[in-house]
């Protein structure tokens, strides 16, 4: 009887999303066992650091990865928002199931939306999107860091003193503690990471077998948005060491992308949308990338990154 191995990091929220995939190739092919094998990353062992001071993106997914090119495993889930912008070689996003909420939510401890909260407040974040965005529309809200797995950061409400945390609405509803939503933040205050809310099934690209298996998984809509979100990622050379946020959906038959470039103190909050065909997804996000680029997202990444950034090849 041939065995599914699943690699997935150790959280409670990703143990949640591999058993998801999981149950869904188990109601797909009884004939197969499957095996969760959980993988300790780099970003699980480094808890009091915010992570645009440690690298970013790749440290929830690189050690899962080595296991997936070493054929340890078969296949990874992860959360897309913590997928970088190239996948490495040999590697690819073999399924993206159907996406969840991808917007943030507020947990405040006396039950204020963001706009209530009393003057001064203190607010739990180490994003520098969420941050940025905070201070944008809230200057007066001082943000302190805050890492652990979600029932942590809750918990860190009341143990650390904190008037309120951002969480991203999917692992709330996941994890079953959707009781604890204050708000959920609109677009308009806090437009969300790329590819939040959306799992990335990886495999080896070589892996005929396990594509085929996982194929039926993959959701049209969500690979068309996710992938028009990470050609904007892509282009912007973005990582956790800048605020990038972005979201795109299907509107009948166009596809609609807003993307986002702040500065970490949220004095400056650069936005635009763009809209086009569906088949155009990545070329939209590439295209979308340029204009904030233009609008004075170039100074800014490279105020941050402390390098040039190149103009699009065309």
């Amino acid at each position: 009887m041939k065995v599914i191995r699943i690699g997935t990091r150790g959280s409670p929220l990703a143990v949640w999303q591999a058993e998801w995939v999981r149950s869904r190739l188990h109601a797909l092919y009884p004939q197969y066992e499957t095996e969760l094998v959980k993988i300790k990353t780099t970003g699980d062992k480094i808890l009091d650091v915010p992570l645009a001071q440690v690298g970013g993106k790749g440290l929830f997914v690189k050690e899962i990865e080595t296991a997936l090119l070493e054929a340890r495993v078969d296949l990874a889930v992860h959360s897309m928002k913590d997928m970088p912008a190239e996948i490495p070689q040999g590697l690819c996003i073999g399924a993206m199931p159907e996406r969840e909420n991808p917007l943030d939510v507020l947990i405040s401890r006396n039950g204020h939306s963001i706009k209530d909260l009393p003057k001064g407040a203190r607010l739990g974040s180490s994003s520098l999107r969420r941050g940025a965005q905070v201070r944008h529309v809230r200057p007066d809200i001082t943000v302190h860091p805050l890492r652990g797995n979600l029932d942590t950061r809750i918990r860190k409400l009341e143990t650390e003193g904190l008037d309120a945390i951002i969480v991203a609405a999917a692992g709330v509803k996941r994890l079953g503690l959707k009781a604890c939503i204050t708000e959920y933040l609109s677009e308009a205050i806090m437009l969300p990471a790329i590819g939040q809310g959306a799992l990335a099934i990886e495999t080896r690209d070589d892996d005929d077998s396990t594509l085929r298996l996982i194929a039926p998984l993959d959701h049209r809509e969500t690979r068309l948005a996710v992938e028009s979100e990470r050609a904007f990622l892509a282009r912007l050379e973005g990582g956790c060491q800048v605020p990038i946020a972005g979201r795109a959906k299907i509107v009948g038959d166009e596809l609609e992308l807003t993307g986002l470039v702040a500065e970490v103190d949220g004095s400056v909050l650069l936005r635009e949308t763009i809209r086009g065909r569906v088949d155009q997804s990545e070329k939209l996000g590439g295209e979308l990338a340029n204009r904030l680029l233009k609008k004075g997202g170039r100074k800014i990444l490279e105020n941050v990154l402390g390098r040039a950034i190149q103009d699009l090849a065309t």
